[in-house]
């Protein structure tokens, strides 16, 4: 599990993604969060839930190059932690160095900054493996939110997407020099 200041990244397993298949209380009880009425976000079906089961079960020991559950921490340490969104990785790095990450978050739970705290988290695990040379993310040019996150985060623009299952989408890619030259520069906390 990955811990942000708000967050916590729970990564997906098989028993997760079955149980997110049969139903939304099932999941509350794998996870041990609780799953809000509009599960899931936009953009995470079944499909996604199934693709990301067979990945994980071809890949079992790349389960920290997954999916992960975004859950809002508790502000009460009694109070569970609720779903807010989903996303992570779309696989371990390729040949070329680089690895691909994803994200939705609820509609109602959006412009919190939610996307951005996971897709930090994101990067600086990537980064802190030597393998990875870039980052990339794909994202629908309608979604002006998303965009924002991916440019917040040091991504840049770098033309059409090149998966067939979304013909519309446009890549933003961060490579490793600028998120090191970003995060030199970056104000201590």
């Amino acid at each position: 599990m990955m811990r942000t200041a708000r967050l916590l990244l729970i990564p997906a397993s098989p028993a997760a993604l079955r149980a997110e298949l049969d139903s939304s209380a099932a999941l509350a009880d794998a996870l041990g969060v609780d799953v809000p009425p509009s599960w899931p976000p936009d953009l995470y079906d079944a499909d996604a839930v199934r693709w990301t089961l067979h990945w994980l079960e071809e890949n079992p020991d790349a389960r920290e190059w997954g999916f992960y559950y975004i859950a809002e921490s508790s502000a009460v340490g009694d109070d569970r932690p609720r779903l807010v969104g989903a996303g992570g990785y779309k696989g371990a790095p390729d040949a070329t160095g680089a690895v691909e990450i994803g994200y939705s978050i609820l509609a109602e739970r959006r412009r919190r900054g939610y996307a951005r705290e996971a897709v930090a988290a994101w990067l600086a695990r990537a980064f802190a493996d030597s393998r990875v040379s870039r980052v990339v993310a794909h994202t629908l040019p309608y979604l002006a939110p998303s965009i924002g996150v991916l440019r917040s985060t040091g991504f840049e623009l770098v033309g059409a997407g090149t998966d067939s299952q979304e013909p519309d989408a446009i890549r933003f890619e961060l490579p490793r020099a600028r998120y090191a030259g970003a995060m030199a520069t970056a104000p201590s906390r």
